[in-house]
């Protein structure tokens, strides 16, 4: 089970998860911690074609953003890479570790470890966690290694892929938002 954030951030996953023997790749995007709705609808299109494209098949949860909410409206103020990124980070690999089991997967890993901007270390500490709850196999993989960023911009670009500038979080994209 591949957790996917965006379309971008799994061009090179997926490419190099393929290269590297995984023939049955089943990616997992959960969304709602997007905002607005059409942001997240550009955002599941944008991941519909490149799954398409990559014949993968991508379960895509329901989008509840008035759950997403209640979650995280205590930490509106949190500073980007705070406490409200470490629930969001958490909440999106829990439901694709649930879905994962469901779904008879045995390894899970994340997408979220390709972006110069997310903590790598806490995205690996909750994917294991997750993981070890579930029962799955943990892929430790740090995809922005080897310029792998870099890389997902150059394939995003040739794909014509919509690639957005922000992480999706409503709290990220307020006036007041506080960066670290």
């Amino acid at each position: 089970m591949l957790h996917i954030c965006c379309a971008p951030d799994a061009t090179v996953p997926l490419h190099d998860l393929k290269a590297g023997g995984w023939d049955e790749i089943v990616g997992y995007f959960y969304g709602s911690n997007i905002h607005p709705e059409d942001e997240y609808m550009r955002r599941a299109d944008a991941l519909r074609f490149l799954a398409e494209r990559e014949g993968i098949r991508v379960l895509m949860d329901r989008y509840e953003p008035e759950k997403w909410f209640a979650r995280a409206s205590s930490l509106a103020d949190e500073p980007e890479r705070g406490k409200r990124c470490e629930l969001c980070f958490a909440l999106q690999l829990r439901a694709a570790a649930g879905e994962g089991v469901r779904r008879g997967a045995t390894h899970l890993c994340t997408t979220l470890t390709i972006s110069p901007h997310k903590d790598v270390g806490l995205i690996s500490r909750l994917g294991r966690e997750a993981a070890d709850f579930h029962g799955l196999e943990w892929q430790d993989r740090i995809w922005r290694k080897n310029d792998g960023f870099l890389r997902s911009l150059r394939m995003s670009e040739a794909l014509g892929l919509y690639r957005q500038n922000y992480c999706g979080c409503l709290y990220s994209r307020t006036p007041k938002a506080k960066q670290n």
